[in-house]
């Protein structure tokens, strides 16, 4: 992990990945929002899934909807959750489809990033 930037230091597209995870998370009332970009600038966006048979993070929903339209791999992640800056969400679908080295921004609910990392 590394010093997270400010949101003025993120580029467009990331800042894009940003507000499409925080509304996606607000929209829903969900715990987590998250949008990852894929290599050809296609975004997903996806609050995390808490029913009786299935829970997905939002991270995974993402993922999951990038697979399943074809995503060769990913550019970049958003995570928005109130976990705490301490905590990194699994990255273990991101992995599994993208491989090493997908930037990851994790933030708080409103937004504010505080964990810059990557798989």
């Amino acid at each position: 992990m590394t010093d997270a930037p400010e949101p003025a230091d993120l580029s467009p597209e990331d800042a894009k990945l940003v507000t499409l995870a925080r509304a996606t998370r607000v929209r829903a009332r969900a715990e987590e929002g998250a949008a990852v970009r894929d290599l050809d600038g296609r975004t997903y966006a996806a609050a995390s899934v808490r029913l009786e048979h299935l829970g997905l993070s939002a991270l995974e929903a993402c993922v999951a909807m990038a697979v399943a339209s074809a995503a060769a791999g990913l550019e970049a992640a958003v995570v928005l959750t109130d976990t705490g800056a301490d905590v990194v969400p699994d990255l273990g679908a991101v992995t599994d489809l993208a491989g090493a080295g997908v930037a990851v921004l994790v933030g708080d609910p409103a937004g504010k990033i505080h964990t810059r990392t990557t798989t």
